[in-house]
């Protein structure tokens, strides 16, 4: 009896999926880092309040992307601290603790006193103009009472700093920890002067104009110990009872 032939067939192999083009990726990253820059510049300009919820559809809805994208945005700004995911619960703009808020001033305290060190070396007459229209930008926005104007002209001074060392990744770590030195001011300020803290900026540029690298370190430091003495992070009632005590 002849033997039957074997009913097993070759099928040709699917197609590969296709790859997003690009373009593609590039547009999707594109969204993602712009709703990421969105918040975070809410957030430095007091927008945004520490325990907001970010409600992904109202944010797809804003942006018209897709909620995929607003979960890309968040999961970044989680990695940054400037974003708390809680599970079941959803993206809630971050709430500092006291001790975190400590840390990030003595870090920012290092890095400044050292790149004001490098930069009385080295900065040209054209940067300390630089600096100079900097300031006038500032005092404007102090004068007009320009609150969102004047937080991001007063940070960005720290950033502009950096930047003429030409060191990028210094100007990414601070404008990260001045993104989160926001946060903390939003927690715990008090009744901080910005028209006092763009007079120390004016100067700290008087002494990096005389190139005098001990003075511009005294005087950072000074100013950022200034800041976090502005803020309430001790606060006077420890428990309950104390805290509800009427007063006399």
């Amino acid at each position: 009896m002849p033997r039957s032939r074997s009913s097993l067939q070759l099928v040709a192999p699917a197609a590969p999926a296709k790859a997003p083009s690009t373009a593609a990726r590039m547009g999707e990253l594109s969204a993602t880092q712009r709703i990421a820059e969105a918040i975070t510049t809410a957030i430095v300009e007091r927008r945004l309040m520490p325990g907001t919820k970010l409600a992904e559809q109202q944010i797809a809805d804003i942006f018209k992307v897709s909620r995929t994208l607003v979960r890309q945005a968040l999961n970044q700004l989680s990695r940054d601290r400037l974003v708390t995911l809680e599970p079941a619960r959803g993206a809630f703009v971050a709430q500092p603790s006291v001790d975190e808020a400590r840390q990030v001033f003595e870090v920012r305290k290092m890095l400044e006193s050292a790149m004001l060190k490098q930069l009385c070396t080295r900065i040209t007459d054209g940067q300390v103009a630089e600096l100079r229209a900097h300031l006038k930008s500032e005092r404007a926005a102090v004068t007009r009472t320009d609150v969102p104007g004047r937080t991001r002209l007063l940070a960005d001074f720290h950033v502009v700093l950096a930047r003429m060392l030409g060191n990028e990744v210094l100007a990414q770590m601070l404008t990260d920890l001045l993104s989160r030195s926001s946060l903390i001011s939003l927690m715990y300020q008090s009744s901080h002067s910005a028209e006092h803290s763009q007079q120390e900026h004016v100067a700290i540029v008087d002494a990096l104009e005389r190139r005098d690298a001990r003075a511009a370190v005294k005087l950072v430091e000074q100013h950022l110990g200034n800041v976090e003495r502005n803020l309430r992070l001790n606060p006077r009632a420890s428990d309950l009872a104390l805290a509800l005590q009427p007063l006399e």
